[in-house]
């Protein structure tokens, strides 16, 4: 039956349905024919409950943050104070890029909003500097996508409300693999520089690096606010989401005033737009997750795995993985997470394996997803506004999917990469 529902998915997908429909239509199959006894309400209950939690409150307001922030000059902000510091290093300017990405990450939480609002003004620089074009889209795609871990994060937000776990400790453990990989893309900056022989930019004087802290240091604050006031206990993850607007409004309406009133109906829009995709593929999942459950898949599916689980929690970890690596490639991530989350929930707690590295490793796939083809999301954010086509968007991108993919295999090796931060803090 789930090879069943698997077929009925995959030709509803290949026929141009947005991905709601199959989700809907294969748990309702799977529902029908199983469960004949079952009514049909019961999916709209389930629907409805997915988005009832109080934590989602935070989705929407971590996306109307990063929406102000695009539309005022945060991000120019940021990206003018790793300018100042690294910039005359060898490989500077896409050292600047992957930094800047990872800043903007921890100020907004989305990937796609970090595409926009990092590449439009480093793409020209990047090519007037000797950088290839496709290098230079595969660095900001790529780049971008450590804003997945770095909190706050949209992902991992989703994760922790399918699997039950602290999406504050999820935020803290998002840090350690986020600097981990821009470690390895700044390397990987500096060696290309290095082949390519790009002549050094001019080193900035310490004058203009104060100046440009100082610019910055108000932006810089959206983390400070987020994971101090979580963890401070001064609010919850979805209060905190509630702050970072209210800070966001007040740096760009009260203090830059590069955004006025009459903005905020168009910023409210694209929040909205965005919100509604976001809530409807959540119901949507929930309800297919709870019918898989329900009829018992992922014990039957992974019974070998779970009865092997508590001696080869490697093995656990490698299949979670690279099923999450393979869904993103293909469907939206917080889809995957929705659907694959419960199946393997039984294999995890069999394992005894911490859920805090669960979410940060499922959330790494997210993000090396998102910038695979043939359907990363972010791939197609990228075509959009560089108006270019898809093949010349992805030819630069394997050297970074290698990288992304050798962070993966750290982690599991490693897992205090992860673990370190939130131990620090219990």
């Amino acid at each position: 039956m789930a090879i069943v529902v698997a077929v009925v998915m995959i030709v509803l997908l290949l026929m141009g349905f947005p991905m709601m429909v199959p989700l809907l239509v294969g748990a309702m199959v799977l529902l029908f024919t199983q469960f004949p006894f079952m009514e049909g309400p019961v999916l709209v209950q389930q629907m409805i409950g997915g988005i009832s939690q109080s934590v989602l409150v935070a989705v929407p307001m971590f996306i109307l943050a990063a929406d102000i922030m695009i539309k005022g000059h945060t991000a120019d902000r940021l990206l003018d104070l790793v300018a100042k510091f690294v910039g005359h290093m060898r490989g500077g300017l896409p050292m600047t890029t992957a930094v800047s990405c990872t800043l903007f990450g921890a100020v907004s939480g989305s990937t796609q909003a970090t595409v926009v609002a990092m590449g439009q003004p480093l793409r020209p620089k990047l090519i007037e500097a000797g950088y290839s074009d496709k290098f230079t889209m595969a660095l900001i795609i790529n780049a971008s996508d450590i804003a997945l871990l770095i909190p706050p994060s949209i992902g991992m937000i989703i994760y922790g409300v399918v699997s039950g776990t602290s999406v504050g400790d999820l935020f803290i453990a998002g840090i350690g693999p986020g600097l981990m990989i821009l470690a390895l893309f700044s390397v990987y900056c500096y060696v290309k520089s290095v082949k390519l022989k790009i002549p050094l930019m001019k080193k900035a004087s310490w004058h203009d690096r104060l100046v440009a802290l100082r610019r910055a240091l108000l932006p810089m604050g959206f983390p400070v606010i987020i994971i101090g006031g979580i963890y401070s206990g001064m609010f919850s993850p979805t209060e905190a989401a509630s702050m970072s607007v209210a800070y966001a409004l007040l740096l760009e309406m009260v203090i830059f005033r590069q955004v006025s009133f009459r903005d905020l109906p168009s910023v409210a829009l694209s929040t909205g737009l965005i919100t509604a995709v976001v809530f409807i593929l959540v119901a949507a999942g929930t309800a297919f997750s709870w019918v898989i459950s329900f009829a018992k898949l992922p014990e039957l599916m992974l019974s070998g795995v779970i009865e092997n689980a508590a001696d080869s929690p490697y093995m656990v970890l490698a299949l979670i993985a690279v099923s999450y690596f393979i869904g993103c490639m293909f469907v939206d991530p917080i889809v995957v997470i929705l659907i694959l989350t419960p199946i393997f929930a039984p294999a995890v707690a069999a394992a005894g394996i911490d859920p805090v590295l669960v979410g940060t490793l499922v959330t790494l796939q997210a993000a090396i997803g998102s910038a695979t083809p043939p359907f990363g999301c972010d791939i197609f954010t990228a075509v959009a506004i560089f108006r270019r086509p898809y093949l010349d968007v992805i030819a630069g991108t394997p050297p970074f999917i290698v990288l992304l993919l050798l962070s993966t295999v750290l982690l599991i090796l490693f897992p205090q990469i992860a673990l370190f931060l939130p131990g620090l803090m219990e």
